[in-house]
């Protein structure tokens, strides 16, 4: 049992805390506060932008192909990104020391620390000598997925490596005793062990894909318009209007419902897993 925290420090985390809360919390409160606010200042409040939005035909447009872009990519970079956190696991050398101990991490963690400007000029260069060389790969939607699958990966990887690296090495050997080939053994130890990861990942490459805007920049193509560069494009012809207001609302909404959702699901499973069998 956890020995109570004293009053002052209490006192103190909250003095800190409440401070950052309200520098994270007050932006996407002003997002949806000037979305139904009359842009005259007058007082006045209507939800008329989140009409307009739902029937401008180029933000359905843009929504309907990110949320295919960020499920496809999602759904083929958790596969890829489970598969190579389990190989950097599984497989790496238990003798190795210094720099090559930790290859499998430099491996995973180097494109996610890379800057999104520096990944997303590179994939449009190998994008464009890959079309010059054979045809392929001309800039679109199918460079746009493979762009987004590519900066995906590390991230999910990341997450069933964590997961992966906790687990007792005797589990693999016990599995083998038990007549376990290397493929049951995936797929009847390892899938459901690192399953909340695999799940987890698979959010986190949807929010991704959804949220990008530099990648997605360098690698779509002309004509291909996901949600993030409509937004930027609007905000550069007109400016902030209630419209992108009303999308970043319901954008914010989105997450706000998904985050609950897994909240709940968690709590849920967390329940059941102590409950007497």
């Amino acid at each position: 049992m956890s020995a109570p925290v004293p009053p002052r420090v209490r006192t103190a985390l909250a003095a800190i805390s409440w401070p950052v809360y309200v520098l994270l919390y007050t932006p996407l409160v002003m997002v949806a506060y000037f979305s139904v606010a009359s842009i005259t200042g007058d007082g006045s409040y209507s939800v008329r932008a989140y009409g307009a939005l739902f029937h401008d035909h180029d933000v359905l447009v843009a929504l309907k192909r990110s949320l295919v872009l960020a499920v496809l990519s999602a759904a083929v970079s958790t596969s890829l990104g489970t598969l190579l956190g389990y190989g950097l696991c599984r497989f790496r050398n238990a003798k190795a020391r210094g720099f090559f101990a930790n290859m499998p991490s430099l491996i995973i963690y180097t494109p996610i620390i890379m800057p999104g400007l520096v990944f997303g000029v590179s994939e449009e260069l190998t994008f464009h000598f890959v079309h010059n060389a054979t045809g392929l790969l001309n800039a679109g939607f199918a460079t746009l997925v493979i762009a987004h699958i590519t900066f995906q990966v590390p991230y999910v990887a990341l997450t069933v490596f964590a997961r992966l690296s906790g687990l007792d090495p005797n589990l693999f050997e016990a599995s083998h005793d038990l007549y376990a080939d290397g493929v049951k053994s995936f797929f009847y130890l390892i899938v459901p062990v690192v399953q909340p990861a695999i799940i987890g990942g698979f959010l986190l490459g949807i929010t991704l894909s959804i949220d990008d805007f530099t990648i997605s920049f360098f690698t779509a193509g002309a004509g291909v318009v996901t949600l993030p560069l409509y937004i930027y494009s609007a905000i550069a012809k007109k400016g902030i209007s209630p419209e992108i207001n009303a999308l970043g609302t319901l954008m914010i909404g989105s997450i706000l419902v998904l985050a609950i959702a897994h909240f709940f699901i968690n709590r849920h499973r967390a329940r059941a897993s102590q409950l007497p069998v």
